[in-house]
């Protein structure tokens, strides 16, 4: 999907227990179970790096809390068009 990413996901490796719900539940896909086993035995997700909405579905699927945190990136500001300040012109239209 190739869309900058708006968020970003941790996960805690020695909370989560693989169940791999909030892979299923994550509508852009940024999320993926790993190959690597933590404390439990369980193959813990981990944020692929890329492409995160910030949308928190993740967050609120887990069944662990505190295994996941998601962050939010604060949008840019836009720039505002120059109003023309003579008399006689209008606006630049938008």
């Amino acid at each position: 999907m190739a869309v900058q990413a708006r968020g970003k996901v941790t996960v805690d490796v020695e909370e989560c227990k693989g169940c791999g719900l909030c892979v299923e539940s994550c509508p852009p896909k940024c999320l993926e179970l790993g190959s690597e086993l933590n404390a439990y035995g369980a193959h813990p997700a981990h944020y692929t790096g890329q492409d995160c909405t910030g949308c928190g579905i993740c967050f609120y699927c887990c069944p662990e809390p505190g295994a996941i945190t998601v962050y939010r990136v604060k949008a840019k500001a836009k720039a505002v068009a120059p109003v023309a300040a003579q008399e006689g012109e209008h606006a630049a239209a938008l």
